[in-house]
């Protein structure tokens, strides 16, 4: 495998750790400097050049793109996916994850544990945000920020109020956060190789400081996850896009809540407290994928006329309900079942004797008018009325 790291950092410990160990497994690799790039675009040409040269061929990319330079930077890294060269973070992964507003409304929609969160502009707006999230203490958070830069813990409701019209005064947008009392000074990250957990460490703040991070101080002790922290992560990590990334937990009594997901995780503080060779888990996965570029799904989908992808779920009290997969003959309806999810576990390709349940959900791909008449009507949430809310509701 030929390898390009894309850093600005060549002597960075995470930087070198990567290239040493893509060179321990006998592959070609070369740190490029992301700010060295120009974009060529023609028809049907997509093309890069590196220090005003036409840049050679790589077979794989890992983007280790700074907050400073994210959107130069992964336009590079769409570049390098529209030449069909496979990048272990796609373009749209880091820029889900480098917004901290956009990753935390793309978790919430997903389910998956956050902290209380809010985000407001106008100034009205601030005190009835702080006491939606359960009022102060509360974490007000720069909505790009890394390393615990930007995160500040206001003790009071009026210190919230200040520091958040502030900020505002300084055209800075900013989160209102719960403060998860029962992690003040301690968080998990959890290091995501593809779909499964490589190395997890404790972060432990020391004296009066708020914020765990190694950057700040924090005592870093590796720790053995249970399943829901590990599939918490793996899971967080693929609905942003991630194939590598560091995610940032809070341990709550309702289980975990994410903080952040990095798309740029350093290697030093973690490979330090685990002794693991986590470098050489990165460079050993990508090279396990690199015959597999990423299909244009919606490129496909566009060449097949009234064909598409649907999730089909089954209630209770559904027609499918207690039959099997084969019962069902989706197949004479040119429908394709393409995994069965059940409980918070993915079966791909089910087998055509297994009984479907209620809430089981069918990922199918067919045509879209045979599909139609399986999805049920959606129900609209209606959501309850909050106190001294001007909402009214019929009959109630």
């Amino acid at each position: 495998m030929k390898l390009a790291i894309l850093s600005r950092g060549p002597n960075s410990y995470s930087t070198r750790r990567l290239k040493e160990a893509a060179l321990q497994r006998n592959h070609k690799v070369k740190v490029l400097n992301t700010l060295k790039f120009a974009i060529d675009l023609q028809r049907g040409e997509p093309d890069l050049y590196y220090r005003q040269k036409p840049l050679s061929t790589y077979d794989a990319v890992l983007p280790r793109i700074g907050a400073s330079i994210t959107y130069f930077g992964t336009s590079v890294v769409r570049q390098f996916e529209e030449m069909g060269v496979f990048c272990v973070n796609t373009s749209n992964g880091i820029s889900n994850s480098r917004d901290k507003l956009r990753s935390l409304q793309i978790l919430s929609r997903h389910n998956i544990g956050i902290p209380r969160t809010t985000f407001v502009a106008d100034k009205k707006d601030v005190l009835p945000a702080i006491e939606r999230v359960g009022g102060a203490p509360v974490v007000i958070k720069l909505i790009e920020g890394t390393q615990g830069i930007g995160v500040l813990l206001a003790e009071s409701t009026s210190a919230a109020a200040s520091i958040v019209e502030l900020l505002h005064s300084q055209q800075q947008n900013v989160l209102i956060q719960k403060f998860v009392a029962e992690s003040k000074g301690k968080d998990i990250r959890a290091f995501v190789v593809g779909d499964r957990v490589v190395a997890a460490m404790r972060r432990v703040a020391q004296g009066q400081e708020f914020r765990s991070n190694v950057h700040r101080g924090g005592v870093a002790q590796p720790v053995d996850l249970s399943e829901e922290y590990r599939e918490t992560a793996v899971r967080s990590a693929q609905i942003l896009g991630l194939r590598v990334a560091g995610v940032d937990m809070l341990e709550g009594q309702s289980g975990p809540q994410i903080m952040e997901v990095n798309s740029s995780p350093g290697l030093e503080g973690i490979e330090t407290c685990t002794q693991l060779d986590i470098a050489g888990a990165i460079v050993e996965y990508m090279a396990a994928r690199v015959d597999f570029p990423e299909i244009d799904i919606r490129q496909r989908l566009t060449v097949s006329h009234g064909h598409g992808v649907s999730e089909i779920l089954i209630h209770e009290g559904s027609e499918f309900e207690g039959l099997t997969i084969a019962d069902c003959k989706f197949d004479e309806s040119d429908i394709n079942v393409l995994t069965l999810y059940r409980g918070g576990k993915a079966i791909p390709n089910p087998r055509s004797s297994r009984v479907l349940e209620p809430e089981d959900k069918l990922l199918c791909f067919g045509k879209l008018e045979s599909m139609r008449h399986m999805v049920p009507a959606k129900i609209r949430r209606r959501r309850r009325p909050s106190v001294g809310s001007l909402d009214t509701e019929i009959g109630t």
